[in-house]
């Protein structure tokens, strides 16, 4: 996965963020690293047309990821706070993803579920699964990883099922997990920022 630059830190150094402030900041990371993993599969040679497809797994995606950080909440965070940080985490995702999902392809017809809904939904359904694995230190287990594996294969045709798990293993899941581990310890510290270091002009030939 290409590097992307993420901005985790905070303004207003040396106070604790509420945890709304926290999911916020986090929801727009975990979109960010998202839409980086479809651009890596995609440059990958896997086919992921803009439509459906797309949509069907950058939701996959989201609802992996915000389980991945419920656990890391778990670790950092007491019993209520994690509860309003998750809560707010996944409200807002659903925002920013039924914004781009109605931008490109139109609400859905009435009486069908809105594409915030069919978000909410989907994380709650896939809530008492993800709770079955393990969460370590490195992040989420081989069991963990996996089971989103085999519900991205299953939106994939069929030239890419044979290879996308292991690419989501052994590449995208590993280095998306790093980087939201990053981003949570910084926008969770409550240190103030070290000044920016003054830059030095250089002169050319």
């Amino acid at each position: 996965m290409a590097n992307i630059r993420i901005k985790s830190q905070w303004f207003r150094s040396g106070t604790a963020k509420t945890p709304q402030q926290t999911a916020s900041a986090m929801a727009f990371i975990v979109w960010r690293v998202t839409q980086n993993m479809l651009k890596q599969m995609r440059s990958a040679h896997f086919d992921i047309d803009i439509g459906p497809q797309y949509f069907a797994f950058t939701r996959e995606v989201l609802v992996f990821l915000a389980h991945v950080l419920d656990r890391m909440a778990f670790e950092r965070m007491g019993s209520e706070e994690r509860g309003e940080f998750i809560h707010a985490l996944v409200r807002r995702l659903a925002e920013v993803l039924q914004e781009n999902e109605d931008n490109l392809l139109g609400e859905p017809p009435a009486g069908q579920p809105s594409h915030y809904d069919e978000f909410i939904d989907l994380f709650n359904e896939l809530a008492d699964h993800y709770a079955e694995f393990g969460f370590g230190p490195d992040g989420p287990d081989f069991a963990f990883v996996r089971y989103l594996g085999h519900r991205i294969e299953a939106l994939m045709p069929q030239k890419d099922q044979r290879w996308v798990v292991d690419q989501i293993m052994a590449t995208e899941v590993p280095e998306a997990v790093e980087m939201l581990q990053r981003a949570m310890q910084d926008v969770l510290s409550t240190e103030a920022r070290a000044p920016r270091a003054a830059r030095t002009a250089t002169s050319g030939d």
